[in-house]
């Protein structure tokens, strides 16, 4: 019995290994066919013979990172940490960004040996951090190294961080054409959106659906998982075509993608989004129930936040296009309470963006809370110097509505960069008139003068704003001042208007002054001299509508009359047999009279038998004398003024008829 319990034990230890090469030989094909579930169970069989086997704990990791179950995956990771000298750090890594957790993705990272596959995954994280200009500078340190697919995610890289001008410098260094492949070409069609260049981006568009139909037709791929990878383009070819004015083919296309649903979650949010902008006020309702789907409420700090995954799938720029978008039909729809609700959320949400801080001040402005709008603004331009801008003239433009010039016009003044436009000038100048500071608005006009005569520009503009400055303080009792300047600008450059300001302003103050400046002024053609005296005590010029003078109106009419007498007078045509000798009685003077106005109208007597009763003895009166005329509504003449309500009402017959 001995031997043959050795003979036992030697099967038994040589079982295990000849199944973990079975194992290994079934894990291998299922992997090959991409039936990841199938792989899992094969390398947790492996590693329950041998549980510190590092191909099938790698194995495991990457097929449940492939199977999309990275709760699964980072478990494992965590499990085997441990009992392994395996380095996971790459697959933590790679599962945190799945996760969207990028802070702690980035931070894993740190300290380690970076090779060309970490480099690639921090470039991504740092891209989807909105960090665009770090993530390009990894992308340009890997330029050298042979990554498939590398120049795709190096130029959606450099649209994102604003560099759209680089682009075709990028793909020359790294020898492709924006035509290798459907990607591709779809992220320079997104750069030359940004550089405004609709019709170029239009065509290119065009060009990677068709190589995109091509070649995922060529991996044999359905129609319907085909429109799926082509969506983003078809949603981006309709935005061009919106931009480029064609508003119905892009009506059209947004449609067309959201009713057949056969695209991925983004796609269809941007179409969604572009829809209701292209649609505007016209269908609040219908808005709102759309990009309702979109959102919902979050927990915690984040008060909003998109549904399906979007917040990962969009960018920063996208999602605040869809927020903004569903606040400004909450306004459009009077739905006051979720618009402040919404608008107090979103600068949180965007702290470096303009629009939900704008938005904000535009639901207390709807609330006819302008003093509140203005107190944000202004707030927020002393806390954002480089959005200055923006804030000071949204606030001066609420102020303005408001009645409030001063605080309008001290926010222009704020505003360094356009102090000396003349638009701004004037606009300045009526809010601090309408306000009573006349010495502000002064102020205003010298400042500017004196700006324009150190500029060394070619169109400049001081001969406009000295010739309105002038005029101003003319206007306000200020000659001496209006004085100099009309001087001035006579003297410089000869302005006729000038001159003519000049005259006016000197002749209150210095006649003798004014006087020798009008001799400047060129005599009028045709006016030798002028007698005053005459000329006072005649009642005024006479209004001429044409220009002729008198001699040329007289002659004109005597020529008329001329031309009158010389007609021929014509013999007058006469009816058919109408003899002129003998014309016979004269006409009817009444013939276009009606009938019963001519005073030979005689009425028709009426026939007195119409009241009279026949029939047998003792017939009622009034049943005959009570019938109504359906075609005139009234009574005959003999009805009795005592007739009941009752004998008016139509028959059950006649009910029967009016219904049918």
């Amino acid at each position: 019995m001995a031997p043959k319990a050795k003979e036992k034990a030697k099967q038994a230890a040589a079982a295990p290994a000849v199944a973990i090469e079975d194992l290994f030989a079934s894990l291998n094909r299922h992997i090959e066919r991409s039936e990841f579930d199938q792989a899992v169970k094969i390398s947790d069989q492996v590693l329950s013979i041998a549980p510190g086997d590092e191909d099938a704990i790698r194995c495991k990791v990457v097929a449940l990172i492939k199977n999309d179950s990275v709760d699964k995956a980072l478990l494992a990771i965590e499990a085997c940490s441990n009992k392994s000298s395996i380095d996971f750090v790459f697959f933590k890594a790679y599962c945190l960004y799945r996760q969207n957790k990028l802070d702690e993705a980035l931070e894993t990272l740190k300290g380690q040996e970076k090779n060309s596959a970490m480099m690639l995954l921090e470039s991504q994280i740092l891209f989807r951090l909105g960090l665009m200009d770090a993530s390009v500078d990894i992308y340009q340190n890997l330029q050298k190294s042979k990554i498939e697919s590398l120049e795709i995610n190096f130029v959606a890289s450099l649209v994102s961080a604003g560099r759209a001008s680089d682009v075709q410098g990028a793909m020359e260094s790294l020898r492709v054409k924006s035509t290798s492949s459907f990607e591709l070409a779809y992220n320079t069609a997104c750069s030359l959106i940004e550089r405004n260049k609709y019709q170029d981006a239009e065509q290119l568009l065009l060009s990677a659906r068709r190589i995109g139909q091509e070649s995922l037709m060529e991996e044999n791929l359905a129609n319907d998982d085909i429109e799926i990878e082509l969506a983003p383009i078809a949603v981006q070819l309709a935005y061009v075509q919106q931009i480029l004015g064609n508003t119905q083919e892009a009506f059209e296309s947004y449609t067309d993608v959201i009713k057949r649903n056969l695209a991925d979650d983004s796609s269809l949010a941007v179409a969604t989004n572009n829809l209701i902008a292209l649609k505007g006020p016209k269908d609040v309702a219908d808005g709102l129930r759309k990009l309702d789907k979109l959102i919902e409420k979050g927990e915690g700090p984040q008060t909003f936040q998109l549904a399906r995954g979007l917040d990962v799938k969009l960018s920063r720029k996208q999602r605040e296009a869809i927020f903004v978008n569903r606040l400004l039909l909450l306004i459009h729809s009077n739905k006051m309470d979720q618009a402040r609700e919404l608008a107090f959320a979103l600068p949180s949400m965007f702290p470096d963006s303009v629009m939900p801080v704008l938005l904000q001040a535009a639901v207390h402005v709807r609330e006819n809370k302008a003093n509140k709008a203005e107190e944000i603004l202004g707030q927020f331009a002393d806390k954002f110097p480089d959005k200055l801008k923006v804030f000071l003239l949204a606030r001066a433009q609420v102020a303005a509505s408001a009645g409030h010039p001063q605080i309008a016009a001290e926010s222009l003044l704020k505003i360094p960069d356009i102090q000396h436009k003349l638009a701004t000038v004037a606009t300045i100048v009526s809010l601090k008139e309408r306000a009573g500071d006349i010495d502000g608005a002064d102020a205003v006009f010298d400042s500017a003068i004196q700006w324009w005569s150190n500029a060394m520009t070619e169109d400049n503009k001081l001969d406009v704003i000295m010739e309105e400055a002038a005029s101003f303080k003319l206007r306000h009792g200020r000659k001496d001042e209006a004085a100099r300047l009309y001087e001035e600008l006579v003297k410089s450059r000869g302005s006729i208007g000038a001159l003519v300001g000049l005259i006016q302003t000197t002749a209150h103050t210095n006649i003798e002054k004014a006087e020798t400046y009008e001799k400047q002024l060129k005599p009028l053609p045709g006016l030798k001299a002028v007698d005053v005296k005459s000329l006072e005590k005649t009642s005024g010029a006479k209004h001429i509508e044409s220009g002729s003078t008198a001699s040329i109106t007289e002659a004109f009419e005597a020529k008329s009359k001329e031309k009158a007498k010389k007609k021929r007078k014509r013999k007058p045509k006469y009816p058919k047999g109408f003899d002129p000798a003998n014309p016979g009685p004269p006409p009817d003077p009444e013939r276009w009279l009606p009938k019963r106005e001519r005073s030979s109208y005689r009425p028709k007597r009426k026939d007195k038998r119409a009241a009279q009763v026949r029939g047998s003895q003792g017939a009622v009166v009034k049943e005959a004398s009570t019938s109504v005329n359906p075609k005139s509504n009234q009574t005959t003449k003999g009805s009795s003024h005592n007739v009941s309500a009752e004998q008016l009402k139509p028959s059950s017959k006649s009910r029967k008829k009016s219904k049918n």
